[in-house]
């Protein structure tokens, strides 16, 4: 049996295994919710009332929406349904500029106060309690575990088409074969670019964070090589429904996947050479370069930043 195999037997769990009044019960931590969104009008409302009934309900302490800039008033809609609102640009300014995704979590740690992270996709239709139960329950219920990310059925749907698990094309075709190939202990993850993370505040501002699209499979393996496959768990929340992106937005998100492996490769000294570059795409006109920002942000612990 490979490590994965066994990974999977004791530490693949399901969200039916933490309702909420459980984490109400059991719980001796603080818990923080945090919502990265741009442009989630049609999404954050119902999210953040599902979170904010979940905080009256005694199972976590705060909401946190991040807005990146939303020109179609995510921010405003997600502070009238109760949230706590921050401008990811309002954050961390001697940084320079925000790079996407993971500069604003990274970023949001200074205005997050529980002793455990949630992080949540804000785009996602069809939310419920057992997307934050399920992250946080492993860290408050169980021994052992320091880090969790969500796995689930992801379906595509065009039309009248519908392919229950067509979804996550980045995912399925580019960051899981990596894995496999290069970390094959982490292979039993099945959803390694999810934006649903869970972990302990202290972890967290102990690893850097990449920037973008990269994130996610980057703070999975930097967690593996941190602290080891048996502290990590997976929650399968059995389906989550997004918006899907076209093949032409996919590709800068996998070469963001692929370079960042690769770097992490580079630096444990298996593989050489590698130079990060613009992406060069191929247009009816010829090439189109398109910037891919791999920036990567420091363990916040090491800036000295206090919270706000």
């Amino acid at each position: 049996m490979t490590p994965a195999q066994r990974w999977i037997q004791t530490r693949s769990l399901h969200h039916g295994a933490y309702p909420p009044g459980r984490l109400a019960a059991e719980r001796d931590s603080t818990i923080s919710v945090c919502v990265p969104a741009r442009n989630c009008a049609s999404t954050i409302t119902a999210i953040v009332e599902s979170l904010v009934a979940l905080k009256g309900a005694g199972v976590i302490d705060q909401v946190v929406v991040m807005d990146g800039a939303s020109s179609d008033g995510t921010g405003d809609l997600a502070a009238a349904a109760g949230a706590e609102v921050h401008s990811d640009d309002d954050l961390l300014p001697d940084q320079g500029p925000v790079l996407g995704k993971g500069d604003a979590m990274w970023r949001s740690l200074t205005v997050l106060d529980g002793d455990v992270i949630c992080f949540v996709d804000g785009d996602t239709t069809g939310f419920s309690d057992r997307f934050v139960c399920g992250l946080a329950g492993p860290l408050v219920c169980e021994k052992g575990i320091d880090f969790v990310k969500a796995t689930f059925r992801r379906p595509f749907t065009v039309g009248d088409i519908n392919v229950p698990d067509g979804g996550g094309r980045v995912s399925q075709l580019c960051a899981r074969p990596l894995l496999a190939i290069f970390y094959p202990e982490l292979a039993g993850i099945g959803q390694p670019l999810s934006g649903e993370i869970a972990a302990r505040r202290d972890f967290l501002e102990s690893i850097p964070f990449s920037t973008g699209y990269a994130v996610e499979i980057a703070m999975l393996i930097d967690t593996y090589r941190k602290i080891g496959l048996n502290r990590i768990a997976q929650v399968d929340f059995d389906e989550r429904i997004n918006v899907h992106q076209t093949l032409d937005a996919l590709v800068p998100m996998a070469y963001a996947v692929l370079q960042v492996v690769t770097e992490r490769l580079e630096r444990e000294g298996r593989l050489v050479g590698v130079e990060p570059g613009d992406l060069l795409m191929g247009t009816t006109g010829g090439l189109t370069a398109h910037a891919i920002d791999l920036v990567e942000r420091p363990p916040l612990a090491t800036l000295n930043v206090k919270p706000l």
